[in-house]
């Protein structure tokens, strides 16, 4: 596999004065830990995540997931034809709403 950027996490930038615990988790297992591992490229986890936010509906940590895909280089049209496909797995009212978020993220 060849060589990949370092994932790192947020968590104790944006909730680390709320929820310590949950920041270090999230940044010292999630990101380096889980995100750097060497089994699967930073690309494909990140369509993975993506593809598991729209299942989910999770529209806040889709936000994100979205620039943090485009870093691993996903591009704009698959992530855009990664939605209308799972439209058809995860729900349509799940699809619409990402593409909502993905329309706004691809704007800024």
């Amino acid at each position: 596999m060849t060589e990949q950027a370092q994932q790192i996490g947020g968590g104790r930038r944006t909730i680390g004065d709320f929820a310590p615990k949950f920041a270090e988790l999230t940044d010292d297992v999630l990101f380096e830990d889980v995100w750097n591992r060497t089994e699967l490229a930073a690309r494909d986890r990140s369509l993975i995540t993506v593809a598991v936010l729209v299942a989910g509906g999770d529209a806040d940590q889709l936000a994100f997931h979205l620039g943090r895909a485009k870093e691993n280089g996903v591009t704009e049209t698959e992530l855009v034809e990664a939605i209308t496909h799972l439209a058809f797995y995860a729900g349509w009212p799940k699809a619409m709403t990402a593409t909502t978020v993905a329309k706004r993220i691809f704007a800024a």
